[in-house]
C-alpha cells in the first residue's frame, strides 16, 4: 500500500483497511479523541487517547510529533472529524477518520481492549436532549405553556450543532462526573507520550 501524500485529500478510512494498516506500517499513530471514560470502556488496541479537548489546546504540539500516517477515531466519527479539521490548520493534512468509529472497528473483528461498561457521550447526549423535550411538552401542557420554549430550545441547539459540527451538550456532559476517568490524559501523558515521527518516514517505508 503506498503511502498517503500531502497532496492527497483527506479520505475515510473503512476498519479493514486499519487492521491492515497495524501489520503493514510500524509509523502509524492511532488517536483515539474521546473522553476517557469512553476509551476505558473500551479501545482499540494500540491506539492513543488525547481526548478532543485536550487535542485542540496541543495541536500545535501534538502536530510536531506526529508523522504523515495518522488515523483519528471516536465513536461515530464526528469528533473525529472535528479534530482532523482542527490538525489540518497546523498543516497535519493526511489525517485519516476511521469509518464507523470505534464500534465499527470492533464489528469488523478488530483487536479490542475492553473495560468497564459505560454508556458512550453521543447516547447520553441523545438520552439528555430526548428527556428535555419531553419534559418541555409535558411542562407546557401541566404547568405553564410557556415551559414548551424548552422543546424549543433544545430542537434549535440541535440545528445549530449540526450546523457548526459541535455539540455543546455533549462538551457540558463530559464534563459530569460519571464520564470522568480513574486518571485524566494530560499534555504529559496524552501528548508526550506519543512517539516521534518524522514527516518523511512513510516516504521512507
Amino acid at each position: 500500500m503506498t503511502s498517503p501524500s500531502k497532496a492527497t485529500a483527506v479520505t475515510a478510512l473503512a476498519p479493514e483497511a486499519l487492521q491492515s494498516w497495524f501489520k503493514e506500517h510500524q509509523d502509524l499513530v492511532v488517536i483515539d479523541v474521546r473522553s476517557a471514560a469512553e476509551f476505558e470502556s473500551m479501545h482499540i488496541r494500540g491506539s492513543y487517547n488525547v481526548p478532543l479537548p485536550l487535542l485542540s489546546e496541543h495541536t500545535d504540539e501534538l502536530a510536531a510529533r506526529l508523522g504523515s500516517r495518522v488515523v483519528l477515531v471516536c465513536q461515530s466519527g464526528v469528533r473525529a472529524e472535528q479534530a482532523r479539521q482542527r490538525m489540518a490548520t497546523v498543516g497535519i493534512d493526511t489525517a485519516y477518520v476511521l469509518t464507523g468509529g470505534v464500534p465499527g472497528f470492533a464489528a469488523a473483528g478488530g483487536d479490542m481492549v475492553e473495560g468497564k461498561d459505560r454508556w458512550d457521550l453521543e447516547r447520553q447526549v441523545r438520552l439528555a436532549a430526548g428527556s428535555l423535550v419531553m419534559l418541555g411538552l409535558a411542562g407546557g401542557k401541566l404547568v405553564s405553556p410557556k415551559v414548551r420554549m424548552l422543546a424549543g430550545a433544545i430542537g434549535t441547539g440541535l440545528a445549530f450543532s449540526a450546523a457548526t459540527n459541535t455539540c455543546a451538550m455533549g462538551k457540558a456532559l463530559s464534563a459530569m462526573p460519571w464520564n470522568k476517568a480513574a486518571k485524566e490524559p494530560t499534555r504529559e501523558s496524552a501528548i508526550l507520550q506519543l512517539p516521534v515521527h518524522a514527516a518523511d518516514e512513510d516516504a521512507a517505508a
